[in-house]
């Protein structure tokens, strides 16, 4: 599922925000997001920046969906890989 908002839309709003001319609150109306996302948005970017140890940077939650999405992929195949064994296992044993 795509952003709604790009990536750069993101950043220039983090920006904007941390320049303190105006409240979170008020810059998140005026640019159409919701304050929470907005605050989202700047705790993420202070992860990215600072590499913090409780919270995963963008790569690392990248990182984290394709290994997920990769051992997904692997136990099916495992799986599969397990059930044709029993299958021919059963054809050797039975009598012809």
């Amino acid at each position: 599922m795509p952003a709604p908002h790009p990536p750069e839309f993101r950043q220039r709003a983090v920006e904007l925000a941390r320049l303190g001319d105006k409240p979170v609150a008020a810059l998140a109306k005026d640019l159409g997001i919701g304050e929470s996302c907005l605050r989202n948005w700047m705790a993420q970017a202070d992860a990215d920046e600072n590499g913090s140890a409780t919270k995963l940077t963008s790569a690392e939650k990248k990182e984290l969906a394709e290994l997920r999405r990769k051992n997904r992929q692997l136990e099916m195949e495992n799986e599969i890989l397990k059930r044709a064994a029993a299958y021919f296992a059963r054809e050797n044993i039975l009598p012809k």
